[in-house]
């Protein structure tokens, strides 16, 4: 076939954005069968996507460029099917806009794959609908995951879900359905096409982008909890960053097995090549965020579902930027007398750092799936938690053993409040707590600090708490505002009021 009658083919998939993760998208996609209509901003990305697929598949031809939006909807069947790999935030529907004025039509779709605020999302739907088919998925996995397999979180009209589920099914990552693990190949042209796909239908409009802005508040606190165990040991156990890498590697092969594990092994024995030195020291402590934790821990807030081991860990963030305060106050403030027999005692130290890792890794996991339960409840989603936790085994940054017990979770109880009223979970708890409260302990006594992992006992310990000193501050509210109380004695929804300090005033019942 001459370039001419290959350019004169139908694409099945319009592809808006060839950076990093759009590319790689359009890569996964063809060598999924599907042939692709591409189109940047910047035509420099065009030609190296066309580049890549030449070199990898040998021929070339399964991306098209084009050099506009009216090209690119020329270039494909009807009804069209585009998907937007660019950034969140108002590009998106510049984009939109421009695709509507190119010619598209009421039965075409648009799927917006990039990290959008989920609320942007329900707007959006909303705002173009009789225009075209506005749809999300969120997708994690990276670069890699883009490219051989990522975690899909779809949301929005169920007509258009039908249209795009094969897409999506396809170009997943897989996992073996008995026993959760991952069925990975990083061959281009060689997809993997066994085993379950990483793929499921969320829910209505906004549904996939909130469930993907939870998962990304979990992946901030399971990064901090991974990052405060390492803190321990490199500057409370002066462990270097080869020994900690090789403990981690030890980690990785039971409960706390990951990919976040697995990665921070590989980063921890990387050796910088011009000064010889661990590449993780020469690393400014200084750490970035692009939004989806602080959205996260925002919208517990709103919706009153705890989650202080998410917010801890974008706190975490936020300190980490104060370099040159740390600096001043790590001459001005003194830190506890260090005790040598702790030190000294490694390997107990070690072990009781793993138990309280786990641990706080299972609270972290609790609130973000009590929080989606809560905002599931609130906007009439009815999302499937078994379905997330299957979704998020493989191709997503936190994939992870432990999530293929949060879909045994629930399987054995769909209407699970909270994963610490399972039974595997709370044994697991009770078994390892004693040694959590070591691990916090330990840091504590050695100066270092473990927000992440002392929230998520804080939780614990609240959560597990049939009385609160709730009383308390309900009595101080109404002493100051009058804001009323309810009380154990009466039936619940009786409100009283006390006028505190003045004996004899009668308690009244309002």
């Amino acid at each position: 076939m001459s370039q001419t009658e290959a350019a004169a083919e139908k694409c099945d998939i319009g592809l808006i954005g060839l950076g990093v993760m759009g590319k790689n998208l359009a890569l996964n996609l063809a060598d999924n069968g599907y042939r692709i209509a591409a189109f940047d901003l910047d035509h420099q990305k065009i030609e190296d996507a066309m580049a890549q697929d030449k070199a990898e598949s040998g021929k070339g031809g399964r991306i098209v460029g084009c050099s506009s939006y009216t090209e690119l909807l020329s270039r494909l069947t009807v009804p069209h099917m585009i998907v937007l790999s660019i950034p969140a935030g108002d590009i998106v529907d510049d984009v939109c806009h421009k695709l509507v004025d190119a010619g598209i039509k009421a039965d075409d779709i648009i799927v917006d794959t990039g990290n959008s605020l989920w609320t942007d999302t329900v707007r959006r739907e909303k705002q173009y609908r009789g225009q075209f088919f506005f749809f999300s998925t969120a997708v994690s996995g990276g670069e890699v995951g883009a490219r051989f397999g990522p975690s899909l979180m779809p949301s929005g009209d169920p007509y258009a879900w039908a249209r795009i589920e094969p897409v999506w099914e396809a170009i997943a990552a897989k996992v073996d359905p008995a026993t959760g693990k991952a069925i990975e190949r990083f061959e281009p042209g060689n997809p993997v096409k066994e085993g379950e796909p990483c793929a499921a239908y969320i829910g209505p409009s906004g549904a996939g982008h909130y469930v993907k802005m939870v998962h990304n508040g979990i992946e901030y606190a399971d990064m901090q909890l991974i990052c405060e165990a390492y803190h321990l040991m490199r500057a409370g156990l002066d462990m270097s960053p080869a020994e900690i890498s090789d403990v981690f590697a030890e980690w990785n092969k039971g409960v706390l097995e990951s990919y976040l594990i697995e990665i921070s092994a590989e980063v921890l024995r990387e050796v910088d090549s011009d000064t010889n030195a661990p590449l993780v020291d020469l690393i400014l402590d200084k750490a970035g965020q692009k939004g989806t934790g602080l959205w996260t821990a925002v919208s517990s807030l709103e919706i009153g579902s705890p989650a202080p081991t998410i917010a801890q860990a974008v706190y975490a963030r936020s300190l980490s930027t104060l370099k040159e305060d740390r600096v001043l106050a790590s001459k001005l403030l003194q830190g506890p007398a260090i005790d040598q027999a702790l030190v000294a005692d490694r390997d107990a130290v070690i072990q009781s750092l793993h138990d309280g890792l786990y641990c706080s890794k299972i609270c972290a996991y609790a609130q973000g799936f009590q929080l989606m339960q809560m905002a599931s409840d609130e906007h009439g989603w009815q999302l499937d938690f078994g379905s997330i936790a299957k979704i998020w085994r493989a191709g997503c940054i936190i994939r992870a053993a432990f999530l293929q017990s949060i879909t045994e979770a629930y399987q054995r109880q769909e209407d699970l409040h909270n994963l610490l009223l399972d039974s595997f979970f709370a044994e697991q708890i009770n078994k390892y707590q004693a040694n959590w409260r070591k691990s916090i302990a330990n840091a504590t006594l050695l100066g270092i600090p473990c927000g992440a992992f002392s929230s998520a006992l804080a939780y614990y310990d609240s959560y597990r708490c049939e009385t609160l000193p709730a009383n308390l501050l309900q009595g101080q509210r109404d002493y100051f505002g009058a804001h009323t109380f309810e009380r154990v004695d009466k039936p619940r929804g009786k409100k009283f009021h006390v006028e505190w300090g003045r004996p004899g005033r009668p308690m009244r019942q309002l």
